[in-house]
């Protein structure tokens, strides 16, 4: 069985180069979670404090509207990463609910982890650079999706995205992300 650590590095060595001594260093400052299924790691209205990167399980993140309705706005499987970046980044309140939609053992880096990985990792400011990039794209193609795709290219698109997403995920959850009704959701599947 792999370390609680091991998936993470394996990501993050993936994007930079990091030596053992910065490996060793900023290992000794992860914290590992476990959360159960429909347990809520970020709530709407508060600061988001962490990014956190999904060593098992399945993330939801999503946000509600005036009407209490939920709206899905990402899924996060394993060995990705999981945050509200605009909370984040300024320190403001967060718009979105993170929710585990599985049993999810996820690995927390703190926002004092990452402005301390800027000064004490060589590539510190890229990896930030490069994880920011990564979800500003995300909302882009989401954003310019709802607004040109129809949702039968947004349903092929996010099969794509996440081709595990119909067996792991609640029927409504993935309605809720492709911008639709449950039923029309039914007769994509079925096309």
């Amino acid at each position: 069985m792999p370390n609680t650590l091991d998936y993470i590095h394996k990501t993050i060595t993936s994007i930079i180069e990091v030596n053992n001594d910065e490996w060793n260093y900023f290992s000794g400052l992860f914290e590992v979670k476990e959360l159960k299924k429909k347990e809520i790691l970020l709530h709407a209205d508060t600061i988001c404090k962490n990014i956190y990167f999904v060593n098992s399980g399945l993330l939801r993140i999503y946000f509600t509207d005036n009407n209490g309705r939920e709206s899905s706005f990402h899924f996060v499987p394993e060995h990705d990463f999981a945050t509200d970046y605009e909370s984040f980044l300024q320190q403001t309140p967060s718009k979105y609910f993170i929710q585990a939609l599985e049993d999810t053992q996820v690995v927390i880096i703190s926002n004092n982890m990452v402005l301390d990985g800027f000064k004490k990792l060589r590539y510190g400011e890229k990896l930030g650079r490069k994880l920011t990039e990564k979800y500003f794209i995300l909302y882009c193609k989401k954003i310019q999706a709802l607004y040109t795709q129809t949702p039968l290219d947004r349903y092929r698109e996010m099969n794509k995205l996440f081709p595990f997403v119909l067996q792991r995920v609640p029927q409504h959850y993935i309605a809720s992300y492709l911008n639709i009704s449950s039923v029309h959701l039914s007769r994509l599947k079925n096309e």
